[in-house]
């Protein structure tokens, strides 16, 4: 019998996230090989391609004042003689100077695409740039090492949509935004009856089913975590203050989440660059400090790690619009009490070696997450990234 359309858009509702609704989908447990350090994973995705250019800054190179003559930072923080950073991450700056901040330059991929769509896509799924994948890095990493599910919120994502980034073949992650609000939605009796009284063959129908069921009995677990050693710290009232004093609530319990995921933006600053970078970088600026001596305070700092990316960069030179265009190589940070290396990691973006207009990748980004899925979260990054080209050693 044909599910009534009143009792399928309800369950697809619960199903998918929503403003109203968090989208839950099913993971599972990590062995207790992995948890003997205890380590977590902060993933922090800067939407929309932010220009790396304008956030660290070559402080000394003639080209880059030459070829951003309306937008060029002239008052970047001085890490290096040669390199500064955005006066509007002033944290970073004491990160860096305290040993607390990695930042790897020029990360990219061959033949780099310039869609956001795509572009991201690529990053959150680790494919070749012709390569089309419908499952993630981290999802795939749960596919992997994961079993055996108690309580499944081993990846967690702090967002309303999970991503292609935490989506496995057999194992996903889940996204909620709120935990409370997740809970009360699973506790409606409507929903429960629902979902108890169900008799659907339905391959489609009954994944919500259980989608659906997955919820109910799982987010009231969240919500108690969340709840057993709520941060008491002061953060930023914005969005993005309050998912990580979300995240770092829960790293404060014994929930058993590994990895975190959360995105700001957008980025996509054509037009009056400096204007919008600093505000979003102002917004990362002051959660990132209040999530980092929170995690000081409950002594979890030296395990946890967060690591930014966005999906690609800026073209060298501005546009007419006070802006810059989509672009290429990118840099990545790495915040954490416990790394191996510090600062900067490499060379600063070649300006005078450009590919028609555009920066040259040095690094590969698969190399970045291959580093952290074997050093950091001790796991097989060969098996699950196919990436066999090296590792760093910052972690």
């Amino acid at each position: 019998m044909l599910i009534k359309r009143r009792e399928f858009l309800t369950i697809s509702s619960l199903a998918t996230a929503s403003l109203m609704v968090p989208n839950f989908l099913k993971s599972m447990t990590f062995p207790e090989a992995l948890d003997k350090e205890n380590r977590i994973l902060v993933v922090l995705q800067l939407s929309g391609g932010n220009d790396g250019l304008n956030t660290i800054i070559p402080t000394r190179n003639d080209i880059y004042f030459r070829e951003r003559e309306m937008i060029s930072i002239k008052d970047a923080l001085k890490l290096t003689d040669e390199a500064g950073i955005n006066p509007s991450l002033s944290y970073f700056k004491e990160l860096f100077d305290n040993g607390e901040l990695a930042v790897l330059n020029n990360v990219g991929y061959p033949n780099p695409d310039k869609s956001h769509f795509r572009s991201m896509d690529i990053w959150q799924s680790a494919s070749k740039s012709d390569e089309f994948l419908n499952t993630g890095w981290v999802g795939r990493y749960l596919d992997e090492a994961c079993y055996n599910c108690d309580h499944p919120t081993q990846a967690l994502e702090i967002d309303d949509m999970l991503s292609l980034a935490l989506k496995g073949k057999e194992k996903k992650a889940f996204a909620f935004k709120d935990p409370k609000r997740l809970n009360q939605t699973s506790q409606e009796k409507y929903f429960k009856s629902l979902y108890e009284n169900h008799h659907h063959e339905d391959e489609t129908v009954e994944y919500l089913y259980q989608t659906m069921g997955s919820t109910i009995n799982n987010a009231g677990y969240i919500f108690e975590k969340s709840k057993a050693k709520a941060s008491t710290a002061v953060y930023p009232n914005t969005a993005l203050g309050k998912d990580f004093k979300n995240i770092a609530s829960l790293i404060n319990s014994d929930i058993n989440t590994k990895v975190y995921y959360l995105s700001v933006g957008s980025f996509d600053t054509h037009v009056n660059q400096n204007q919008r970078q600093a505000q979003l970088f102002t917004e990362i600026n002051d959660a990132v400090k209040a999530f980092v001596e929170d995690l000081k305070s409950s002594g979890r700092y030296k395990d946890t790690l967060l690591m930014t990316f966005s999906e690609f960069g800026r073209r060298v030179s501005q546009n007419a619009s006070k802006g810059t265009d989509h672009g290429t190589a990118n840099q990545m940070f790495f915040v954490s009490g416990g790394l191996k290396k510090k600062g900067i990691l490499n060379q600063l973006p070649d300006l005078e070696k450009l590919n028609d207009g555009d920066l040259i990748y040095t690094e590969d980004f698969r190399k970045v997450y291959a580093t952290v899925l074997k050093n950091w979260l001790n796991a097989d990054s060969s098996k699950i990234l196919g990436w066999k080209n090296g590792i760093y050693d910052f972690v």
